[in-house]
């Protein structure tokens, strides 16, 4: 991880301590050139060699900066560098998931406190390549369409706090794969037992065929879910213990 830097010695040009060639493109593109740090705040768990490059696992923690009004993930290097945007409402700015790689990346986790600074981490994980052009198993399989959108959903409860985790079934297909079009998920809602938002989720191509996500929940045993994927299919579930 990172050291801690002064949140005061923010400016657009501060230098990525992963020497990233795409970081000025990565701030202008998803940070719209706004303000930022790197800062150790924003915690990340990630391999250093994926065993895998279309199933990296990736997690993150953002501690001491609530209310955090967005999260966003960003693998520099591959063809589809944004990979989710997380709006958390209620429960903390915590997500795991998994990602496709092309190649070896810095990934840069950028979180925007309420006064609109980006608090900014990175790490690099090395990787064998061709995890986004490279065919979904269930597009390959052509099977997909039997479990297209299904859900299946556990709640792991602890004095600590709840854990949700949760798995939708889609080929998340990236477009790069030759004769394939582009077929994703876009947005999941994470929802209460009063259909309150607690969190949403933009997701982009790089996310994991059949996407698992894992949320820290504080208290909450109940929740609904509610999605859609770039050609209108709806994702909808009830989750409880």
């Amino acid at each position: 991880m990172m050291g801690l830097l002064s949140t005061t010695s923010w400016a657009d040009n501060a230098p990525d301590p992963l020497n990233s060639p795409q970081w000025s493109t990565m701030h202008s593109r998803f940070l719209n050139k706004e303000a930022y740090v790197f800062d150790d705040k924003v915690k990340i768990q990630a391999p250093p060699q994926a065993e895998d490059s279309l199933n990296v696992p990736i997690a993150f923690q953002v501690s001491d900066l609530n209310p955090v009004q967005e999260v966003i993930v960003m693998a520099d290097l591959n063809p589809l560098p944004q990979v989710l945007r997380f709006r958390p409402s209620t429960i903390k700015p915590n997500l795991a998931f998994r990602m496709k790689l092309q190649q070896g990346s810095p990934i840069h986790i950028a979180a925007k406190d309420a006064q609109g600074l980006w608090h900014v981490n990175g790490v690099f994980v090395d990787a064998a390549g061709g995890g986004c052009t490279l065919p979904s198993v269930g597009t390959s399989s052509g099977d997909w369409t039997k479990t297209l959108g299904k859900v299946s959903a556990n709640v792991w409860q602890h004095p600590q706090g709840n854990r949700l985790r949760v798995r939708v079934m889609h080929p998340m297909d990236t477009g790069l794969a030759s004769g394939i079009p582009t077929f994703h998920i876009e947005n999941l809602q994470v929802l209460d037992a009063q259909h309150k938002s607690l969190a949403e989720l933009d997701l982009f191509e790089p996310i994991s065929e059949n996407p698992m996500l894992s949320f820290d929940v504080a208290g909450q045993t109940q929740f609904y879910l509610a999605g859609r994927d770039n050609n209108g299919n709806k994702i909808q579930a009830e989750v409880s213990p």
